[in-house]
């Protein structure tokens, strides 16, 4: 079904990658990151095509969102990559289709040098603005970009950077989490995935931040901003939205993070976030 919108009517849908849009415990021949089901990339294109404003919303490099937002049929105004440090805008001049328009970056050294007094054995990385990847050890991600260079620790000290990725895999997971929160990272904000993984971003950039410049530049009430995600670094981003919007919580995601949430849907096995748009929008 095909509508129409008055522009009063349109909203915001913020949309993690994964977990929430992309299911990565199941690959097939084409896509060893895992599979988007296709009712719910239709029920996406549908949404863009009514006139929403959808944007995906992930802690992913660049190049490795861009080709999510291919598969899923659409080519929205904004993306948001990074966990926020970059928002891309259309623009059909541009590689892909889409510049760098807002970059956010930090000088990581104070970070890398307390992480690593408390971290000794962790693997490093730096997300250049311009998309480069630097990195002391292998890290295995899809998430991450394809062009890498394989540097000495010192070498990651000074630079500029969009994120660092800590991976800590000798380290449980409350391990990792203690050892964090003894680091009192005060000048940047950062995010711990399900495993031994730390994205830390410059200071007060999240999903959320990016999303809140997205919303003014589009003229957009918080009322009409839809959010779903599962992760720790979605947590922002649904508080953000659910204080006068609608945030949603995949049925997966760990009790802090659906604390965060409005409400809370079905998993990514159970196509939750397809639930989650059809009670919100119900023209589906």
């Amino acid at each position: 079904m095909t509508i129409s919108l008055a522009p009063k009517d349109r909203h915001i849908i913020a949309l993690d990658v994964d977990g929430t849009v992309l299911n990565n415990a199941v690959i097939d021949a084409d896509h060893e990151d895992g599979i988007i089901d296709p009712e719910l990339a239709s029920a996406i294109r549908g949404l863009h095509g009514a006139g929403h404003e959808v944007v995906i919303a992930t802690g992913r490099s660049v190049d490795a969102t861009l080709p999510v937002v291919e598969r899923l049929g659409i080519r929205p105004d904004w993306v948001i990559a990074c966990n926020g440090a970059i928002t891309l805008k259309r623009d059909p001049l541009a590689n892909r289709g889409y510049r760098r328009e807002y970059v956010e970056t930090f000088d990581p050294s104070d970070a890398l040098v307390r992480i690593r007094t408390q971290l000794v054995t962790a693997r490093f990385a730096v997300e250049l603005a311009d998309g480069g990847f630097l990195y002391t050890d292998p890290i295995a991600s899809g998430t991450l970009p394809s062009a890498r260079r394989h540097v000495a620790f010192e070498d990651l000290l000074g630079v500029q950077a969009t994120r660092v990725v800590v991976v800590s895999p000798d380290h449980l997971l409350e391990e990792f989490l203690d050892a964090v929160e003894t680091l009192g990272l005060t000048h940047v904000s950062y995010a711990v995935g399900r495993t031994s993984w730390l994205d830390i971003a410059p200071h007060g950039v999240t999903k959320a931040s990016a999303l809140e410049v997205v919303a003014a530049k589009l003229d957009i009430h918080r009322s009409r901003v839809f959010a779903a995600g599962d992760g720790r670094n979605d947590i922002d981003m649904l508080r953000w939205a659910g204080r006068r919007g609608d945030s949603v919580a995949m049925g997966q995601a760990v009790p802090e993070v659906r604390a965060a949430a409005g409400r809370v849907t079905g998993t990514i096995d159970e196509v939750g976030l397809l639930a989650a748009l059809r009670d919100r929008f119900d023209w589906l």
